[in-house]
């Protein structure tokens, strides 16, 4: 793929992606003074765009890797397609919560989320330039290496950490804690996407399992 077609494609997803999340979020609102879904559009969306063009810029490979959203595993699949109705279950609650009033978290709750957001997206973007085989989908690339040194000599796989974080701190921001509840669902569903990304590399990525010796954790220090 050429850096043009990158390029269009990485648009296209990204001006997709403002789309569906605005229509999940403020047409169950019913209305466009939804301030707090519109806090979230542009914390989770003006970063975004701005690593596009970084990696734009200095790692089109990488950015090719992110955009490559196919899934071989059978169990990833499974992951993906069950995260993506529990996203969309969250965000159209998150829009009738504020519409009927049900439960609304007040505003300090809803600034203390988006600041935490916006911290977890930091550490990710530090995953993305420690490890520049990262991709979307669960697979060994061809010159693999096993990356020991920074967040991952914490724990085995600090992107997941991250956008965990990330996941659920969106419903905090959009002030709904019923979604919060909702998203706390992802939880199991990444510890199944863990566990299966690691058989995969502990049988095609050399020296793995050593890592896993030398790394116990994998989501969390001291705990899992």
């Amino acid at each position: 793929m050429d850096k043009k077609n990158i390029f269009i494609q990485a648009i296209g997803k990204f001006l997709l992606g403002v789309i569906i999340l605005g229509l999940l979020i403020f047409l169950p609102a019913g209305s466009l003074q939804y301030w707090q879904g519109w806090l979230l559009m542009g914390i989770l969306f003006v970063p975004m765009f701005c690593a596009g063009l970084v990696m734009m810029a200095k790692n089109q490979e990488l950015l090719r890797k992110r955009l490559n959203a196919k899934e071989e595993e059978k169990e990833q699949k499974m992951v993906v397609k069950l995260s993506g109705l529990l996203f969309i279950a969250a965000f159209i609650v998150a829009g009738l919560n504020w519409r009927f009033s049900w439960y609304i978290l007040p505003n300090w709750a809803v600034w203390i989320s988006a600041v935490i957001f916006l911290a977890c997206y930091l550490l990710y973007a530090e995953v993305l330039r420690e490890n520049t085989y990262l991709s979307r989908t669960i697979e060994v690339q061809e010159n693999q290496k096993v990356i020991d040194t920074g967040l991952y000599g914490i724990v085995r796989h600090p992107m997941y950490s991250a956008t965990t974080l990330l996941f659920l701190a969106m419903p905090l921001v959009l002030a709904s804690p019923i979604s919060f509840a909702i998203i706390l669902l992802y939880i199991p569903l990444i510890v199944i996407r863990i566990n299966n990304e690691e058989k995969v590399l502990e049988e095609g990525l050399m020296g793995y399992k050593e890592y896993k010796t030398s790394v116990k954790y994998r989501l969390i220090p001291f705990i899992w």
